[in-house]
This record gives C-alpha cells, sequence and structure tokens, in this order.
C-alpha cells in the first residue's frame, strides 16, 4: 500500500481549524475599541465588559498617562535592549524599588510580562533531578515553565493538601531540589490557595515555595499587597504582573537580593528579552502609588462592594471565595458557553466563554471579572441578563 503523500502546510493548518469550529472551540480576538477596559466598543457596539483583568480601573487613569507621557519626554519610548546589554533606565530601578519596599522583600525583577516572568524563573530554579510539586488548576505559563525546566513534574489535585502531601512523601527524598507552586488566587476558578498550611508543608519537606499573585496583587489583601501578605507567608519566590490590577504591563519576581542576582544571571527571558519601555515602568510606579493610597483603599473597597453586589444577587454563584472578583459560571458544553456569550452581547455585556484547553472537558464556562470602575447600576443589569441564563 502506498502511503498517502502528506498534506501542504496550508492544508493541514485549515483543516485542524475546521475541526476547532466544529468542536465550538475556535477563538478570535474581539476587535475593542476606547479608554476604558470596562465601558467599551466591540464592532462599534457600545459595551459594558465584564472580561477584564482591570480589577482597580486604573487602565485609563489620568496618572499614569501623564507618567508615561513625562518618561518619554525623559527617557524615550524604547529601552533599546536587554539590561544587560543597553543598561537600566531610571523608570526601571525606581520601580523596582518601590515594589520591593511595598512588599517588603529585598528585591524585585522587572520582566516584559507575567508569561515571562513565570518562563524565566521557573527553569533558572530547576532542571533535571529536580521537583517541582504544581497544583492541577495552575495557569499555563506556569506548566509551561515546569515543563521547559525539565524537572519532575507532579500535579497534584487542586487545592488538595493531602495530595500534594502524599506526592512530597513518594517523590521528595529522590530529588535534587524540590517546588511547590501554586497560584495565590486562581485566574479561572477565582478560588484561594491555602497559602498557610503550603508554607508549613514546604518547610517540612525543605521545599522552596513559588507563589504567583498575578490575580491578587493590587486588588486584595492589605492594602492591596496580595494574599501571601495578608496570610503571613513569605514565599521564597513572589511572581506578580502589573498587567492587571496596575492596569499597565509587565511582570516582577520578587525575593531576596540573592535571588535576583541569581536571575538576572541565570533567567533567560530576562537575559534575553527586550526591557520593559520606560514610560509602561513609570505608569506602573504611578499606579503603584495610587495602590498604596486612600484612593487605592477606595477602589478596593468598591471592588468588594460590587462583588458582594454580584454574589448576593446570583445565588448559584460558586462561593468558595467569596472576596474573588474572579466569578466562573460553569455551564459545561463548549456550545452552551458560547451560546450564553452570545446572548450576552446581544444585551449590551462582554463576557467570554472560556473553554478547553483552558479549562478541563465538561467545564466550559463564562469568567466574570468585577472592576472598581463598574458602577452598582451596571451589576445589577448584568446580574438581570445572568438570571435568564444560569441553570437554576
Amino acid at each position: 500500500m502506498v502511503a498517502p503523500v502528506l498534506p501542504s502546510l496550508e492544508a493541514a493548518l485549515r483543516a485542524d481549524l475546521v475541526s476547532l469550529e466544529a468542536q465550538h472551540r475556535l477563538r478570535s480576538c474581539a476587535a475593542v475599541a476606547g479608554a476604558s477596559r470596562t465601558s467599551t466598543t466591540v464592532d462599534a457596539q457600545p459595551l459594558l465588559s465584564f472580561c477584564s483583568n482591570d480589577y482597580l480601573g486604573l487602565s485609563d487613569h489620568p496618572a499614569l498617562a501623564s507618567a508615561a507621557a513625562d518618561a518619554i519626554a525623559r527617557s524615550g519610548f524604547g529601552s533599546g535592549g536587554s539590561r544587560l546589554v543597553a543598561g537600566d533606565l531610571p523608570e526601571h530601578r525606581e520601580l523596582e524599588a518601590e515594589l520591593s519596599a511595598f512588599l517588603d522583600v529585598e528585591a524585585v525583577l522587572l520582566f516584559s510580562s507575567g508569561y515571562q516572568t513565570n518562563l524565566g524563573v521557573l527553569p533558572a530554579l530547576a532542571g533535571p533531578g529536580d521537583l517541582v510539586l504544581c497544583d492541577h488548576a495552575n495557569h499555563a505559563s506556569i506548566i509551561d515553565a515546569c515543563r521547559l525546566s525539565r524537572a519532575r513534574l507532579s500535579f497534584y489535585r487542586h487545592l488538595d493538601l493531602s495530595s500534594a502531601q502524599k506526592r512530597l512523601f513518594a517523590l521528595a527524598p529522590t530529588a535534587r531540589r524540590k517546588l511547590i507552586v501554586t497560584e495565590s488566587l486562581f485566574s479561572v476558578d477565582g478560588d484561594i490557595a491555602p497559602l498557610a498550611d503550603l508554607a508549613a508543608l514546604a518547610t517540612k519537606h525543605g521545599a522552596a515555595l513559588v507563589v504567583d499573585e498575578a490575580h491578587a496583587i493590587g486588588a486584595l489583601g492589605p492594602g492591596g499587597r496580595g494574599l501571601c501578605h495578608e496570610a503571613g507567608v513569605t514565599p521564597d519566590v513572589l511572581v506578580g504582573t502589573l498587567g492587571k490590577a496596575f492596569g499597565t504591563a509587565g511582570g516582577f519576581a520578587a525575593g531576596s537580593a540573592t535571588l535576583r542576582k541569581y536571575l538576572v544571571n541565570r533567567s533567560r527571558t530576562f537575559i534575553f528579552s527586550t526591557a520593559p519601555p520606560p514610560p509602561v515602568a513609570a505608569a506602573a510606579l504611578a499606579a503603584l502609588k495610587i495602590i498604596r493610597g486612600d484612593e487605592g483603599d477606595a477602589r478596593r473597597n468598591a471592588l468588594a462592594s460590587r462583588v458582594l453586589q454580584l454574589r448576593g444577587r446570583l445565588s448559584q454563584l460558586p462561593c468558595r471565595s467569596p472576596r474573588s472578583p474572579i466569578l466562573p459560571i460553569i455551564l459545561g458544553t463548549d456550545r452552551a458557553a458560547l451560546d450564553a456569550s452570545r446572548v450576552l452581547r446581544t444585551h449590551g455585556f462582554l463576557v467570554q466563554a472560556i473553554r478547553p484547553p483552558t479549562v478541563p472537558d465538561g467545564s466550559a464556562r463564562l469568567r466574570i471579572t468585577l472592576s472598581a470602575s463598574h458602577r452598582p447600576g451596571d451589576v445589577d443589569s448584568l446580574a438581570q441578563a445572568l438570571a435568564r441564563l444560569i441553570p437554576q
């Protein structure tokens, strides 16, 4: 029998896209416009967005625009290359110093994105012969980073401390270095890791604790310092992002001065990436000043009120983490989630359907995110629309 001729790359890609569409898993980017991440326009249709991670509503804050403009005049726009080649700019150094003080850590290292932070940190810290213990629901950037490290990767059941402990007992004795990696506030499920228990488990087994606080920093915890601070936990590495509650872009790793020096020398996404543009770093610093001040407290209070308001209107919402601004509504099939998203758009709301592989098969959902920029009337209107969609 003659082997079939392989199709062209173009034909193979088209076939794969057809397959995705048949499974209701074909994706595309909504063509949004406007400065606000909550009141937006999609294909000329005004919509209220409930899918942005701009938790404090800072993305269009005039203080950020002013700081960015000043930085352009002072330092230009592009950073010119990696910091090891082109050098540090004042905006990078000042932001790192202020983040260190805010988080009460010795040092912070900036990266170009939260994804690049995880891809840079974990492979620098773990390699062949090491063990990385990972919550099953961790973000794709964490899972990709763990696999890239070539360490032994073991998943424990989501939020299940006994599962994590069993895996440590079984696998840790043969590992050179051991890491436990978790999000603090999980990006899709909206629930919170048992940080104090994980820290105790790490100490017991001589493991390092790495916590990704991307969705918590700025929005949750005392003064917006995150859930580790709230739990009294000092992880060996704290990963954060500037693209969510800070309303800008970039990521960072926080910890000891030794950690920072090591990452500067061993983290490939730091060494080989162009540094964040100075106006972006300046805008992030302006956001930090808001976050740690009275206005930050007011915005976190507004966010908490909107969360309580929506939960109060919809008893069907999950309640494992009632403070979370991330509220998943699990509808099951991909088709059901897409249909619900389309219906909401006809009522003036942008709420995206989240489907596999982002979530497990059979758990397609609407992922609602709330912001301090949402008004009480916005939330009431959304609740009314959702009440007609959510299975009773």
